[in-house]
């Protein structure tokens, strides 16, 4: 059976990024992009990010192209646009696809495990957010216009669950 530690994304240098050195963390996934107009809740995820890392928050960004194609640039323009705009310090991967018979096999794996509404799997938008708890189960999965602040609720819950 497949379990979210199972995958290795690539990092934004295209080296497997091993998701199973977050064992016992939570996990806070987001397809995202910089020229969107969710951009700005790179701000938010960052803040939870900042205030909840030493708990065992991670938050992992993937950039991605699919939507209204407002994340064009390669690996160096988005590091640079995300550390800028945004002073962005959690991990922001490679660009992926997150739909599709490209979609790259992490979001395959979480959009099964947390449909969205009344069952749909695909991403319908950019800063869809997916919730995994400290034993590697998806717990949740946030739309586009869930801000990240109102998140902190959920992320305190798994953070104080036992893995």
């Amino acid at each position: 059976m497949t379990a979210i530690y199972d995958f290795s994304p690539a990092a934004a240098d295209g080296t497997p990024h091993p998701l199973a050195a977050y064992r016992d963390h939570v996990l806070l996934i987001v397809n995202t992009a910089s020229r969107c107009g969710f951009t700005p809740q790179y701000e938010g995820l960052e803040a939870l990010w900042r205030r909840h890392r030493a708990a065992g928050l991670v938050v992992l960004g993937f950039p991605c192209n699919q939507f209204g194609a407002q994340e064009p640039g390669d690996a160096d323009e988005i590091a640079r646009f995300c550390r800028l705009t945004y002073a962005v310090s959690f991990p922001v991967l490679a660009k992926v696809a997150v739909n599709g018979p490209g979609a790259d096999p992490l979001f395959v794996y979480l959009k099964r495990a947390r449909p969205g509404l009344l069952g749909t799997r695909s991403i319908k938008w950019n800063f869809t957010k997916f919730l995994v708890g400290r034993d590697g189960s998806v717990i949740g999965r946030y739309p586009p216009r869930t801000r990240p602040a109102a998140l902190e609720g959920a992320i305190v819950a798994a953070l104080r669950a036992a893995a």
